[in-house]
């Protein structure tokens, strides 16, 4: 197949907007960890009407992906460009929002973007709106490798011939006294608050938000519009 190489890169995370922000943070890490992502001014990527339309997961997702786009140099639309961003678990946040707006105020008060607003498949169709990227949209669930998932995805998309750039990646805003919750109580978290997955002594995870973005692109297409790689 195709070689795929890499033209962008984007991140939401709790040390901030921006992948050299990540990357600053990963090499200087505090103790303990921080795990939720701040208020940040996200005029770059809509106005208030349409950003209140999005469940946070999706607000981070269209965030790194407005970063890794701008550095790939690309401008839409594109018509056979895939959007491939998935989610472990989608907008619960929502979901919660609208439970306490059901209980509180009634049925009739319960908002009619909840539905687009938690579906899993929220932040790839906001992407692809975004961009114009008119190829393959889609995610899958499939828990914490849902990301991973997304990069395979979207890289075979392109290595197969059936789009030339893609937009992938994943997102993830659960940080709520349920999910942990039903986490803890399944003895998933780490009781130390350290996420050491290689060491022998792990003892789970710590739960975080926020989002990783990247564009792929066919290696030659990248080579000849002069991309950085």
């Amino acid at each position: 197949g195709r070689r795929v190489a890499v033209t962008g890169v984007g991140a939401v995370s709790c040390a901030g907007v921006g992948a050299d922000v990540l990357w600053r943070a990963l090499q200087s890490p505090t103790a303990p960890p921080r795990t939720r992502v701040e208020p940040f001014d996200a005029a770059a990527i809509g106005g208030p009407k349409e950003l209140r339309r999005l469940d946070p997961f999706a607000l981070y997702a269209l965030m790194a992906a407005d970063e890794a786009w701008r550095q790939s140099g690309l401008s839409g639309p594109l018509v056979d460009a895939a959007s491939v961003v998935t989610t472990g678990i989608g907008g619960l946040q929502t979901v919660l929002g609208q439970v306490e707006v059901l209980r509180e105020r009634g049925a009739s008060r319960v908002s009619p973007f909840m539905v687009p607003m938690m579906m899993p498949n929220a932040a790839t169709a906001a992407v692809s709106m975004r961009f114009g990227l008119g190829g393959p949209c889609e995610t899958v669930t499939t828990a914490c490798a849902a990301g991973t998932h997304a990069l395979g995805n979207a890289a075979r998309l392109i290595s197969t011939g059936r789009s030339t750039v893609a937009v992938a990646g994943g997102a993830e805003a659960v940080i709520v006294d349920i999910a942990e919750a039903g986490f803890r109580n399944m003895t998933a978290l780490s009781a130390t608050d350290f996420s050491r997955p290689f060491d022998a002594d792990r003892d789970g995870f710590v739960m975080g938000e926020g989002a990783g973005i990247v564009v792929l692109e066919e290696w030659e297409h990248a080579r000849a519009r002069g991309a950085t790689i």
